[in-house]
């Protein structure tokens, strides 16, 4: 898939997210209103973050996606971990209001009425989240966006915490009030630990975090299947938003000129563009017996041969 078609993928997650919040909003406040419920609460309160989350990430996909500019000469990729970033923010601060009130309810129990009405709407959320994590989870698979990622993970925990809700309210009817309050401190809970997770991975993310070990040891195969290759060292990879980038040096002979250096690094350049789609690479050549003189990491033969891309 190449870069317009991922666009266009990235794009309609985004706005299919966007929708979807909205609607359980509204259909979630409707039944707070109706059955008083601090669980529904809990879930109109992740419904509401995560509107906002999909906000942050509509705007932020977009400027990921800018073609890079005079400033900007990597793109605009990092936009994504950073609305990853303030997604997590968002949710610690809901999943921290959410306790308090739910551990006030506690404290100052209070009756639910028409608790049907909550459970239909609660088994409609469902349905809706669902639909918008199949469309997220192609996506993924085929952007590896961490935006959408993040966004996704979201809306996997809302399954849950719709789920737990409903089981709630069932509860309640039998005249186990408190376990309203208390499924949605554990919702809470959940919701903390998913948050968590979105801001460790948007950390590694701006901080340049290596790609996978296997596809290191990959690129790697690819430089030292080349019979003119004597060896290969200081790879070093990253990804900002969609692109990736790998850079690494080739030992070659020292006695080739520099076009026929260039060549073989050009082919070599492909195969890993081949293996990495949308990768920047860029190659620089070495004489060979130059590392023999300075403190490079040489290349070490791989424990496996090369396999499919990540």
């Amino acid at each position: 898939m190449n870069r317009t078609d991922k666009a266009k993928q990235l794009r309609i997650a985004t706005y299919a997210s966007v929708l979807t919040a909205l609607a359980l909003i509204a259909l979630k406040l409707a039944a707070w209103l109706w059955t008083g419920s601090v669980s529904i609460l809990a879930s109109l309160i992740d419904s509401l973050m995560d509107s906002i989350a999909s906000v942050i990430n509509l705007f932020a996909v977009r400027y990921s996606l800018m073609p890079p500019d005079e400033e900007h000469r990597f793109g605009h990729g990092k936009a994504e971990p950073l609305a990853g970033l303030a997604q997590a923010a968002f949710i610690c601060g809901s999943a921290v209001f959410l306790v308090l009130h739910a551990i006030d309810r506690l404290r100052f129990p209070r009756d639910l009425q028409q608790l049907e009405i909550g459970v239909a709407v609660m088994a409609v959320a469902i349905v809706l989240t669902a639909g918008l994590l199949v469309i997220q989870r192609r996506v993924i698979r085929q952007t590896q966006s961490a935006a959408i990622r993040a966004d996704s993970l979201h809306y996997s925990t809302d399954l849950l915490t719709n789920l737990s809700v409903i089981i709630a309210l069932f509860l309640a009817t039998y005249g186990w009030a408190w376990a309203d309050s208390v499924m949605a401190i554990a919702v809470a809970a959940y919701i903390l630990y998913g948050a968590t997770r979105i801001g460790y991975d948007a950390i590694q993310h701006l901080l340049d975090r290596e790609l996978p070990a296997e596809t290191q040891e990959q690129i790697l195969a690819i430089a030292h299947e080349n019979p003119q290759v004597r060896g290969a060292h200081d790879l070093r990879t990253r990804q900002s938003g969609q692109v990736k980038f790998v850079q690494l040096h080739l030992e070659l002979d020292a006695e080739l000129t520099l076009a026929q250096a260039h060549e073989i690094a050009d082919g070599v350049e492909k195969e890993i563009s081949a293996l990495v789609p949308d990768a920047e690479v860029i190659i620089h050549q070495d004489p060979a017996n130059l590392s023999e003189h300075t403190d490079c990491k040489l290349w070490t033969p791989p424990t496996h041969r090369r396999g499919p891309a990540d």
